[in-house]
């Protein structure tokens, strides 16, 4: 399968270095707006570069193309794409945007194309290994959920040293106007989504703590730099969320359920361990027991990926999906409509403010089927 690249900004470079993982895709080309960046990324890869995303797009070799770029240019990009026939990958989210990101969905279906969106770690070991053991029920009926996405005081660090493998400088600006909710929810939204089923209601609540971020120009957008969510599934499951690049950072993901905990540390690595804790009764006192038992790890990715970074992520495997599932003819595990639930939510929680009324979510899903090494 051929892709080429839309987007040399700093992500880019992981997809780069994942992608050997994956001897079924070709990289054909890049591209970028900026043709400083283009010619950098491609000299240092030596990948072949497009003058244009019309170039780009009228090569008939290409099949799926990544749309690396900004968030606020996914519509636009995606959208010129799917016009040209291109199977889409799109970092996340789809869109800035529900309603373009639905006329994303409808192009894509209207066209037989598919579209899919990252973040793809429910693809990955940690991920499959917690659905297995759900499935399971190690531990009894799953109750409730609590995940944290905080990262720390992003605006205190070194964030303008930041730089990819290639040398590309982190976007802080981007990054601060996009917001982290935008950026960092999907990583366990798209966890829970694929265990419990589609979000019926999200009640949330959103803010900017500090504007000042101590960039080199003023911020056009105060996005929210921390977020709190609570879920409601149309299974019965409840889950909170909290997002933020305010509070000491946290990535915790753990399950209640009647008979103990189900957690790991952080969904950013692909083979973070599993712990079963007990809830354990002694005469008159039940509580979870202090001991942790590793659940063993279904699959068999690797534990490093050869990039400098505060995570061990494979960023091709989504593509590998998509690609393997345009060859056989079948849903992807990323589809449209998964995509555009989780793009929903996240917005829903991005929008939420401190209006605490109830969202009611209005995308569905069909269920997503594990993995095959992992049934």
């Amino acid at each position: 399968m051929r892709i080429g690249i839309v987007g040399c900004g700093f992500v880019a470079d992981y997809y780069l270095k994942t992608l050997p993982l994956h001897p079924q895709l070709e990289l054909v080309g890049v591209m970028d707006r900026d043709p400083q960046r283009s010619e950098h990324f491609s000299r240092y890869h030596s990948v072949p570069q497009y003058a244009s995303l019309e170039a780009l797009l009228e090569d008939p070799q290409i099949s799926i193309v990544l749309n690396l770029t900004n968030p606020r240019s996914h519509f636009q990009v995606s959208q010129a794409c799917l016009n040209a026939g291109k199977h889409v990958y799109s970092e996340k989210p789809l869109s800035m945007n529900l309603s373009e990101a639905k006329t994303l969905v409808d192009l894509a279906e209207s066209k037989n194309l598919y579209l899919a969106s990252a973040p793809c770690n429910i693809l990955s070991e940690t991920a499959q290994t917690i659905w297995k053991a759900l499935r399971e029920q190690v531990i009894g009926n799953a109750r409730l959920v609590y995940a944290e996405m905080d990262d720390g005081m992003v605006h205190q660090m070194a964030y303008k040293k930041w730089k990819s493998e290639s040398g590309i400088p982190w976007p802080y600006k981007d990054e601060f106007e996009v917001g982290c909710t935008l950026e960092h929810a999907g990583y366990y939204i798209n966890w829970l989504t694929a265990f419990f089923g589609p979000v019926k209601t999200v009640t949330a609540f959103s803010s900017c703590l500090i504007p000042d971020k101590k960039t080199d120009s003023p911020l056009e957008v105060n996005a929210p730099d921390f977020s709190v969510a609570c879920l409601e599934f149309h299974s019965g499951i409840v889950a909170r969320l909290t997002c933020s690049i305010v509070a000491p950072h946290d990535h915790h993901f753990t399950i209640i359920g009647d008979q103990g905990l189900l957690s790991t540390k952080d969904c950013w690595y692909y083979r973070s361990p599993v712990y079963i804790q007990k809830r354990l009764t002694i005469r008159r006192k039940t509580f979870i027991s202090p001991w942790k038992q590793k659940y063993p790890l279904v699959g068999q990715g690797r534990t490093k990926y050869g990039y400098k970074g505060s995570q061990e992520m494979d960023f091709c495997r989504g593509v590998a999906e998509l690609a393997e599932a345009i060859t056989d003819k079948r849903s992807c595990r990323l589809s449209a409509q998964y995509s555009l639930h989780i793009n929903e939510i996240v917005l829903a929680i991005q929008e939420s403010g401190n209006s605490g009324k109830p969202y009611q979510v209005t995308t569905t899903f069909e269920p997503v089927e594990p993995m095959p090494w992992a049934k």
